[in-house]
C-alpha cells in the first residue's frame, strides 16, 4: 500500500465516530509557555515530515493546555488489531518522531497514557455541524482496582446528571466517556463552547454541583 502524506488540518476529531474502536489520551508537561509552543512546533514538524504511520490510525490531534505548560495528545484507532500491527512494525517511525521532539525540547515530562474505549456520550442534541468546540476539558476518575461494572455505572450516573441540568445552555456541547482497557479509570473528553463557558459553569453550579463540570485540564486546539 503506498504511503499516505501526513497533513495538518484545522478540523477537530469526532470522539464519537462509529469506526473508532480505540482511543489513546495522554498529556505531557513542558514547563513553560515558550517550551509549550516549541513542543507543539516540534510535534508538527516530526509528523508532517513523515508519511502517515498506519492506515488503522484514524486521527491524531494535539491540543495546547490553557495552563501554558501541558500538551494533550488524542489519537483514534480502528481497533486493537490495527494498533498492535503498528506497534509490531519496525518501520512505524514512533521512536524517531519522539527522538526528534525530545532533541528540540529536552526534558518534556510524560504524565501518563490512557488506553481507552469510548463507552457512551452525552450531547446537547444540537449536532456538530458548524460548531467547533473552543476548549476541550479532560477528567479522570480512578478506581481502586479493575472494575468494568463501576466504570460503566459511573459514566451512566454522570450522563444522567448532565441530563438533569441545562448543561447545553451553559456551553457544554458534549461529554464523551471513555473506559480504560485495564478497567481502572474513566476518562471524560468534554467539548465546551469556550474556556469562559466552562469557568462560568463552575461558578454558576457552586458547591458540590460544580463537580460535574470540574476537570483537571482545559485544552485548546493547537495552531502548530
Amino acid at each position: 500500500m503506498p504511503a499516505t502524506t501526513t497533513l495538518s488540518t484545522g478540523t477537530l476529531p469526532d470522539p464519537a465516530r462509529a469506526d473508532g474502536g480505540l482511543t489513546f489520551i495522554s498529556t505531557w508537561s513542558t514547563g513553560s509557555p515558550d517550551r509549550q509552543r516549541a513542543t507543539l512546533e516540534a510535534i508538527a514538524k516530526a509528523w508532517e515530515s513523515r508519511p502517515w504511520p498506519h492506515e488503522g490510525l484514524l486521527s491524531y490531534t494535539v491540543y495546547a493546555g490553557s495552563d501554558g505548560s501541558t500538551v494533550l495528545h488524542h489519537s483514534q484507532w480502528r481497533d486493537e488489531e490495527a494498533y498492535q500491527d503498528f506497534f509490531a512494525s519496525t518501520g512505524n517511525g514512533r521512536d524517531a518522531r519522539n527522538a526528534e521532539i525530545d532533541a528540540a525540547v529536552p526534558g518534556i515530562e510524560r504524565l501518563g497514557l490512557n488506553k481507552t474505549r469510548r463507552y457512551r456520550s452525552w450531547t446537547d442534541g444540537r449536532g456538530r455541524e458548524g460548531r467547533e468546540p473552543g476548549v476541550v476539558v479532560i477528567a479522570r476518575v480512578d478506581f481502586d482496582g479493575p472494575d468494568p461494572d463501576g466504570q460503566r455505572a459511573w459514566s451512566d450516573r454522570a450522563a444522567e446528571a448532565l441530563d438533569s441540568d441545562p448543561a447545553g445552555d451553559l456551553g457544554l456541547y458534549a461529554a464523551h466517556f471513555h473506559v480504560s482497557t485495564d478497567g481502572r479509570r474513566v476518562v471524560t473528553y468534554a467539548e465546551w463552547e469556550s474556556e469562559r463557558a466552562h469557568v462560568d459553569a463552575l461558578a454558576s453550579a457552586g458547591g458540590g454541583a460544580g463537580d460535574r463540570y470540574r476537570f483537571a485540564y482545559g485544552f485548546v486546539p493547537s495552531k502548530a
